[in-house]
């Protein structure tokens, strides 16, 4: 069924709560393991249908923000969904408790129960109330910036519609660009601060309800790190200030060279070619036509996911007036489909996209035909990443088709902005790890802090005195730190993962497609160390893997400079 054509209907909350009553109630009662197995399969079944209204809402929502009616019903959703997860929870205890744990380990899997024990840790009733009002500020904050209209060199664009502009061969412009976008954020100084203010202290004391010291552990829980700690999160942040940090400086002497500056500003930092970077030579209908030719050729897995995607109309990926910032791919449970969302706007991201977020739709299609339990067919969000990024590199026999004679150009600033990106995303896990270490922090702290960790994590950065980021508020920009916190390092951990992959494709690619399809087709059954561990493939905790993965990857960088 097409996406546009899918119906919408609010979900019965009252009687989806009285349903999961009388299953926990029945799970307690059960006198069998496979009677329970029986009981928690209903339950995803029951839970399947929520999902798949609540997510069809969401992107209709997001693809709109202006469309009064699903706000409403997002704004419904969102009331509701901690109200589910204390039914759930409930039905998680008995599970967990049950005497038949050991023979439902074997039918479910162990790691579905290791998960199931960090969500007990991480709720309680007494905090519905704060986890309603989380959700409701995150949806003011999307709101909010997606409201953005901003005038420039004689029309009025979006943030995402600013892109191109960044990325002038004209310095006036990229600084013109820039100081566009921080106007629109220096306008609503008083109501972004407000609310990252709101939510730290929400989820403060949402920890301090559950007897967290911070809400870094609780963070921690939330995004299911069930193989590492924050500490060694903390470590690997070590590894790639003392190892990748002095790469990137090399990386951003060269840029500044090629393009002809010997002043590097921010206002230069997307420009990586003096006459222009590499940019998709074509239409976004025939971007869209080249990815999908692309995925009929890399395999008949990638071929049958791309023919679904098209023939359903499962992608809304041009940027407009109204429309949420950003981009993410998300699954619609009932039938077994992903949904790619983003805002095409005339760079090389836009094929990033038919990369990167179709990385996660491919994985999300191949699990959801081989894994039967649901939980356990996304693994957590480093190995999502890891499916996605790795996609990135796996289909550069294909990047002629959107490049053209640019492509040299784009593999080239694509894999240095690989091993820029990593830097960045322990710059994003290290701030928020110091905004939750520090809830009393004012604006003007948060924003003295992002400032002092740019200088570590990026001291190449110069933002000459623009607005908005000068006074250290850039961050503002990451949606990710106000709507799902602690989810970047996942990033980070994915990225070096990626880069092994691209290094084994360019030694032998049917070897490197053939890891990546055994670690994809593993979906959730295995946390991310054990995923990369089952696979061949050294885990970014591994002891110096940060520094030799790289390494190479600059490496090739260096043989492959382009002017």
């Amino acid at each position: 069924m097409k996406f546009p054509d899918m119906p919408y209907k609010r979900p019965d909350y009252p009687d989806v709560f009285q349903q999961l009553e009388g299953l926990t109630a029945r799970l307690q009662a059960a006198r069998s393991a496979p009677e329970q197995v029986g009981l928690y399969k209903e339950a995803e079944g029951l839970l399947s249908h929520v999902s798949t209204q609540a997510t069809i809402c969401s992107i209709r929502n997001s693809v709109d923000t202006r469309d009064a009616f699903y706000e409403a019903e997002q704004a419904y959703h969102d009331e509701q969904a901690p109200l589910l997860e204390e039914k759930l929870q409930a039905f998680h205890r008995v599970l967990v408790d049950s005497p038949y744990r050991p023979q439902l380990e074997e039918e479910l899997g162990a790691l579905l129960f290791l998960n199931l024990e960090m969500e007990l840790k991480s709720f309680s009733p007494e905090i519905i109330p704060l986890m309603q009002e989380e959700n409701r500020l995150t949806t003011e904050y999307q709101k909010l910036y997606a409201s953005a209209r901003i005038p420039f060199m004689g029309k009025e664009v979006t943030i995402a519609q600013l892109g191109p502009y960044k990325e002038s061969a004209d310095r006036a412009t990229r600084r013109a660009a820039l100081e566009a976008e921080g106007g629109f954020f220096d306008q609503n100084q008083a109501r972004f601060d407000e609310l990252y203010g709101k939510l730290v202290e929400n989820r403060t004391r949402q920890a301090k309800a559950l007897g967290f010291e911070s809400f870094v552990e609780l963070g921690a829980l939330r995004r299911q790190r069930n193989c590492y700690t924050p500490a060694q999160a903390a470590a690997f942040r070590d590894q790639v200030v003392e190892h990748l940090v002095p790469l990137t400086m090399k990386l951003k002497e060269r840029q500044a060279k090629r393009i002809g500056v010997a002043d590097f500003k921010f206002y230069d930092n997307a420009l990586k070619f003096k006459d222009g970077s590499a940019t998709p030579q074509g239409t976004p209908e025939e971007i869209m036509a080249a990815g999908k030719k692309m995925y009929e050729e890399l395999s008949p897995e990638t071929a049958e996911f791309i023919h679904l995607m098209f023939d359903n109309d499962l992608f809304d990926v041009l940027a407009k007036e109204g429309k949420a910032p950003g981009g993410y791919c998300t699954g619609l449970e009932d039938y077994g489909y992903p949904f790619i969302f983003s805002n095409f706007n005339g760079t090389s991201g836009d094929v990033d996209v038919l990369t990167h977020e179709a990385g996660h739709a491919f994985a999300d299609y191949i699990v959801n035909k081989t894994i039967p339990v649901h939980a356990l067919r996304c693994p957590t969000m480093e190995g999502a990443e890891t499916h996605s990024m790795s996609m990135e590199f796996l289909t550069a026999p294909w990047h002629r088709l959107f490049f053209g004679p640019l492509t040299d150009k784009y593999e080239l600033s694509h894999a240095e902005d690989a091993l820029l990106f990593i830097p960045y995303g322990c710059l994003v896990d290290h701030f928020q790890e110091e905004m939750y270490r520090h809830p009393e922090y004012s604006p003007q702290q948060r924003n003295a802090t992002w400032l002092e960790l740019e200088k570590r994590y990026r001291p190449y950065i110069d933002f000459d005195n623009l607005p908005f980021y000068g006074r250290g508020a850039g961050w503002q920009r990451q949606l990710h730190i106000y709507l799902y916190p602690f989810y970047y390092i996942d990033y980070c951990m994915a990225q070096v993962m990626s880069l092994q992959v691209f290094a084994l494709s360019l030694q032998d690619r049917k070897a490197a497609w053939g890891k990546y399809m055994d670690f994809v087709r593993l979906g959730g059954t295995k946390t991310f160390v054990d995923l990369a561990h089952a696979t061949g493939l050294r885990s970014p905790l591994d002891e110096g893997c940060v520094k030799d993965v790289c390494t190479a990857a600059f490496q090739w960088t260096e043989a492959h400079l382009t002017e």
